[in-house]
């Protein structure tokens, strides 16, 4: 037997790219940093698992607590099966060099049922072949299979009281098409055999499947020739475009030819990394600054997307708010008053939330927000799901302005946005003093992972310097709003 498997997440990685399989098993000191949000999403997948196995109670769990414990675990798993069991979690099972453990493995009357839990809201091709890779496993164990089923969320589901566990998920069978593509799976599994066996590492160039169905987590090491300010930059140039200038050898923005096909607002990018110059178009710059009307609140909301919804009235991966900033400024010359709000974390934060913001913008006043297309959505929730603040949140929205538009347009651009009009990207080249990087907490998805690690949290120290940080980032985000709207004033 040889020193390594393959395992159903291996096998997909295998699937989308052999030199990342290989990386994997043979050099996994190159693998990219995890991050913190990608931490966040092992950690859910694992939760939403351990969850669905209520749908099947009365389980024995044969989970492995170290990899040494993986051949234990196999045979465990044979004389639960053995012995009549009806209902094994993670179950074990190793033919060859692939093994797998089972999300929840159920005797029916007619054979053996495989769920395969998964914490997303739809079937994907990737669940079928994963599935697949099971279904091979089983039959090579000698168990008869009757079918195979993808447990996954189910959005339409609205949390009303206690958890409906069996609302929650939908199972969708995926036997057939697992049938279907099961000699894929034997034929990979030799494949890659081969592969690992291997001397040395794969040449398989970057291309579209550095990301498809997953971004892989080698691409610090692939991708390390492909300098800055690549056509990988090239603000909304779709992805077979992007690759199909770098296999024609063209690797910086500025040596796209004049004659290939960009919109006014890439081509105005190209241009700029050319000659390094800042494009200011004071007629548009004028046109977005006649639009508003003061008073202005520049206004920010963070929120937390949980997999299983907490709180009544939501929907599984709802967009929860649960803090705001709001600068206010009377007047153009007027200096800046804060507000901000940050919910307590564990009961449900919208309610308070809502009267809070509801309050802050009582009086007449454009709400101009980064990005209107979220802060618009989150309010138009909040309206739904809470009808007795629904025409003042209405009123709220039908206020809101844009303040992405002069850099979604182009109206003002400088190289160093490199393609994007993020406020990440714009504020540090218009306001260079202002920046996120040295803060706790600089990203919107850092701030949903710290909230979410407040509901568990019991050191109240702990608590205390998330809250500041949390807090002082939101600030950061409505300030830099202020400062933006002021260099635009000062170029009118």
């Amino acid at each position: 037997m040889s020193n390594y498997y393959i395992s159903k997440s291996a096998f997909i990685r295998g699937m989308q790219c052999e030199k990342s399989l290989y990386l994997h098993r043979r050099h996994p000191e190159l693998r990219d940093e995890i991050s913190e949000a990608q931490e966040a999403i092992f950690t859910r997948g694992t939760n939403v698992g351990i969850l669905a196995q209520q749908l099947f109670p009365g389980g024995i769990d044969v989970k492995p607590d170290e990899h040494s414990q993986i051949q234990e675990s196999i045979e465990k798993t044979k004389r639960l099966i053995d012995a009549g069991e009806k209902v094994i979690y993670e179950a074990a099972f190793r033919h060859r060099n692939a093994l797998a453990f089972i999300d929840i493995l159920v005797k029916e009357r007619r054979g053996w049922h495989i769920y395969e839990v998964k914490s997303s809201t739809r079937v994907d091709n990737v669940h079928v072949l994963d599935a697949a890779f099971q279904l091979n496993l089983l039959i090579n164990a000698g168990l008869e299979v009757k079918d195979v089923s993808i447990v996954h969320l189910n959005t339409q589901y609205v949390r009303k009281g206690d958890l409906n566990i069996h609302e929650l998920f939908t199972i969708t069978s995926v036997f057939h098409q697992a049938g279907d593509v099961l000699h894929q799976v034997i034929e990979k599994l030799r494949r890659f055999d081969k592969v690992l066996d291997r001397d040395s590492i794969p040449d398989i160039p970057i291309g579209p499947h550095c990301f498809d169905p997953y971004q892989c987590d080698f691409m610090g090491h692939c991708w390390k020739h492909v300098p800055e300010n690549s056509v990988f930059e090239v603000g909304n140039l779709r992805g077979d475009k992007k690759f199909e200038l770098y296999n024609r050898g063209i690797i910086h923005i500025k040596d796209i030819p004049d004659e290939y096909p960009l919109s006014v607002n890439q081509r105005i990018q190209v241009v700029c990394e050319r000659n390094g110059n800042t494009i200011i178009d004071k007629a548009k710059v004028n046109e977005f600054l006649n639009s508003l009307t003061y008073p202005l609140y520049f206004f920010d909301l963070e929120t937390v997307n949980p997999a299983v919804p907490l709180f009544d009235n939501s929907r599984p991966y709802q967009q929860i708010p649960f803090q705001f900033s709001i600068h206010y400024k009377k007047s153009k010359r007027s200096a800046a008053g804060h507000y901000e709000f940050l919910a307590e974390a564990g009961p449900d934060p919208r309610p308070e939330l809502i009267r809070q913001f509801l309050r802050h913008t009582a009086n007449p006043g454009d709400i101009l927000v980064y990005n209107q297309a979220f802060e618009v959505g989150r309010l138009r929730e909040l309206a739904r799901d809470f009808p007795e603040y629904e025409k003042e949140l209405n009123n709220r929205i039908e206020r809101v302005k844009d303040l992405i538009i002069p850099f979604r347009t182009k109206a003002y651009y400088t190289p160093g946005m490199r393609g994007s009009y993020s406020i990440k990207a714009v504020l540090p080249e218009i306001v260079p003093e202002l920046s996120y990087d040295e803060m706790e907490i600089g990203d919107g998805g850092a701030a949903m992972h710290a909230y979410e690690r407040l509901i568990t949290e019991t050191d109240p120290e702990k608590i205390q310097h998330t809250r500041n940080a949390l807090l002082e980032y939101c600030k950061l985000d409505t300030l830099g709003m202020v400062r933006i709207l002021e260099v635009l004033e000062g170029v009118s």
